[in-house]
């Protein structure tokens, strides 16, 4: 255990810099592989021998990424993805036994980034974590680039049945003109860029503010029923609440 430890210091450098991997398996021997080949490169490894506790772990302290087996003994694999997608957003490398086409597919809609079957070589299993936090980080990286643009530069964002036309200001919802204000638009626009994402009041505002928008923590509210009420009309709700903590984007 000494040794995984120097070795984990040595390359992953500063602690602050190290990627932190929760991994989830009932196994102890696929457990102590996997904590001790990531180790190795460089990785952070926290274990979880169950679906619960792996929960209760990722509450705590969001990793960058989860490897995850898919047979648990409590909460199956593809529940705790479930619970995991609806908290955060970190990638998810599924490990199964079971490598048939449909349990991958269902993996990977469910929010899986990626699949490895056991057996499988700690040199793949690196490779497939990097890879996987490679995408993450270039998404990441892009969406923010992104969200600092005013709305201007950008020309059309449709979530469902709505669509945002940032070149003519308007904004269309089953083929119907929904009258947004510029302030209401750019509110709408950081919850639909991003579906299934919770936005806090401070976020909405620094969008705003990206925009040129005057708004304040205390008129959020305002603007999202002011969406509500314009969209009622249509019989569409576009916003969800998350009590407590803000705001994202209705399924479409």
């Amino acid at each position: 255990m000494a040794r995984s430890m120097l070795l984990c210091g040595f390359c992953g450098g500063i602690q602050g810099q190290m990627k932190h991997v929760l991994v989830v398996d009932d196994e102890a021997r696929i457990r102590e592989v996997v904590e001790y080949t990531l180790a190795r490169e460089g990785f952070r490894v926290t274990l979880a021998v169950d679906g619960q506790s792996a929960l209760e772990l990722a509450a705590r302290e969001v990793p960058d990424i989860v490897v995850l087996d898919v047979m648990l003994p409590d909460i199956d694999g593809l529940e705790v993805c479930r619970n995991l997608r609806r908290r955060c957003q970190a990638p998810i490398l599924f490990l199964s036994a079971r490598g048939e086409e449909v349990d991958r597919i269902v993996g990977l809609e469910l929010g899986g980034d990626d699949y490895l079957t056991k057996p499988f070589s700690p040199r793949e299993l690196v490779a497939r974590v990097r890879a996987v936090l490679r995408r993450f980080d270039d998404a990441v990286r892009v969406a923010r680039e992104q969200e600092s643009k005013p709305s201007r530069e950008r020309k059309k964002l449709v979530h469902g049945g709505i669509v945002i036309d940032f070149e003519r200001h308007e904004v269309h919802c089953e083929g119907k003109l929904v009258d947004l204000t510029r302030t209401e638009l750019t509110v709408l626009a950081a919850l639909l860029e991003h579906p299934g994402v919770v936005r806090s009041r401070s976020e909405l505002v620094e969008r705003g503010h990206n925009d040129g928008s005057v708004v304040t923590e205390r008129t959020i509210d305002t603007h999202v029923r002011r969406i509500r009420r314009k969209f009622g009309c249509l019989g569409i709700d576009p916003v969800t609440t998350v009590h407590g903590v803000g705001y994202k984007a209705s399924r479409a």
